[in-house]
């Protein structure tokens, strides 16, 4: 157990951030922490709501990209759903009839015989056409990637998530600390006018 001047007036979790997101230092002793900081209540103050502002702009982009992977996912494994069943009725001689999208609201009735191949969207109008074998390694990789993205996001959110809590009560220690000073303060200043 190490002990420094600093581990008294605030302490910071053993993570200094996690991709790119820094951690906030809880504060034990305000006073030490403004002398050490060398800022007055009010730029204190100012400074840890324009953190806390930065977190939660940080928060809605992460919610948003988790968002976006929690549509993905299912989508992915449709696309697998699909090329297990061509895998399964190829070589049997018997026809698949499906419905797929045209357009937002426009579908169309297709008879897929034997194939070999599937073409997928890459993105950016990009469309390839795999071997079925090739398309299913593909999928499998992306939905790994997808779902190892998903947990990472999730992780990267919780250890925001009380970033924000812990800038929230240092706030408050900051601010309580400065009305306690100023009762102090005015009493003091009270008791010499008496």
């Amino acid at each position: 157990m190490a002990s420094s001047s600093s581990s008294s007036s605030f302490s910071s979790a053993m993570v200094i951030e996690r991709r790119g997101i820094p951690a906030a230092a809880f504060v034990e002793d305000v006073q030490t922490y403004l002398n050490q900081s060398g800022l007055d209540v009010n730029s204190a103050l100012a400074f840890l709501q324009e953190r806390l502002q930065q977190y939660k702009l940080v928060e809605m982009k992460l919610l948003a990209q988790q968002k976006d992977l929690q549509g993905k996912i299912p989508d992915i494994g449709k696309c697998l759903d699909i090329v297990a069943t061509l895998q399964a009725r190829k070589g049997t001689g018997e026809a698949l009839v499906a419905d797929f999208e045209v357009s937002e609201g426009i579908y169309s009735r297709a008879r897929i015989e034997d194939t070999d191949s599937v073409c997928l969207w890459l993105g950016a109008n990009v469309m390839l056409e795999y071997s079925c074998d090739e398309a299913d390694a593909l999928l499998q990789k992306n939905l790994e990637n997808a779902k190892a993205s998903l947990d990472v996001l999730v992780a990267d959110l919780q250890f925001l998530r009380d970033q924000v809590t812990v800038t929230q009560v240092t706030i408050a220690r900051v601010y309580n600390w400065d009305v306690h000073q100023r009762r102090i303060r005015q009493s003091a200043s009270v008791s010499q006018d008496s």
